[in-house]
């Protein structure tokens, strides 16, 4: 299994960016995907979270300018980034709760390769 982001790149402040990440391999179910953040030198932090049916969460840092949502038929979840900030600049960490085969009984926990964001002033 393996989690491919897409979608970081430079824009302005106020600016608006979409990252993509898509899950492949032999996929049995997908619980929570998840986009994370890390700035270097800090902690990792949670962006927003979107299980597999319920209500989407956000970092308080990213309410109201941030939506996620998913699309099961694709094992795609998608981040919708809107009036960007400066401090919003790192990179981003799609990841997801999967279940594979042939051990399909078993979740497991998986990360992107991220993708940079950077918003400029």
């Amino acid at each position: 299994v393996q989690l491919q982001a897409s979608g970081g790149g430079l824009v302005q402040s106020g600016g608006s960016l979409s990252l993509s990440c898509a899950a492949s391999g032999n996929i049995f179910s997908i619980n929570a995907m998840a986009w994370y953040r890390q700035a270097p030198g800090k902690q990792r932090e949670l962006v927003a979270t979107i299980p597999s049916h319920g209500v989407a969460t956000f970092a308080d840092s990213v309410k109201g300018r941030f939506a996620i949502s998913r699309d099961n038929a694709k094992n795609t979840v998608y981040l919708s980034m809107n009036r960007l900030k400066p401090e919003d600049t790192t990179v981003y960490y799609c990841n997801a709760d999967i279940r594979s085969f042939p051990n399909w009984g078993t979740t497991k926990n998986y990360w992107g390769q991220g993708t940079l964001v950077t918003v400029s002033s």
